[in-house]
């Protein structure tokens, strides 16, 4: 998989840069997504997969793609069929959604409580995460009985664990320390 996103990196940053400059993200991202689509697609991956030439396959994609691809899109997909790179527009699609997420300053952060949050404590938990993380959060609330109580939030790499079983977990484990 790490292989996949390595190769997949310069492609999104080539397809981001080009974007930014253009002044069309979202123009760009609905482009992405679509072509992943295809790529994901058994019949695509089967025939991407099967040997074809670079042309071949280029053309095929363009004529299923049509009017979803402007002239800069569809030369994005001639310059990955060039290169045999098709098959990796799902990651991408997925380092040009992480380098739009940074670019906009947007996170998004998985709060997992037991009880579904009310609103009051959805904004002020957004507003509080946001000063903290110095970026516009997006949360996505989950209900997971299992917390018990409390809340576990999930950022990135950063994970804030405040539920009961967390505590609990923390407390066995000094216990037979």
């Amino acid at each position: 998989m790490s292989e996949l996103t390595t190769v997949a990196r310069p492609y999104a940053k080539a397809a981001f840069d080009f974007a930014v400059e253009a002044n069309a993200i979202d123009n760009w991202l609905s482009m992405l997504v679509f072509a992943a689509e295809v790529s994901e697609n058994e019949t695509m991956t089967n025939y991407l997969s099967g040997g074809v030439s670079s042309d071949q396959s280029a053309d095929l994609f363009l004529k299923v793609c049509e009017d979803q691809l402007d002239s800069n899109g569809q030369n994005f997909i001639k310059v990955m069929a060039e290169n045999e790179r098709l098959l990796v527009l799902p990651q991408v699609l997925a380092q040009f959604l992480a380098l739009k997420a940074e670019y906009e300053k947007e996170i998004t952060v998985d709060v997992t409580s037991a009880v579904e949050l009310v609103a009051d404590q959805v904004t002020t938990l957004s507003a509080a995460l946001e000063k903290r993380l110095a970026r516009k959060v997006k949360l996505n609330c989950i209900v997971d009985a299992n917390v018990v109580s409390g809340l576990v939030i999930k950022a990135g790499d950063m994970v804030i664990d405040g539920s009961v079983r967390g505590k609990l977990s923390r407390l066995a484990t000094t216990m037979q320390s």
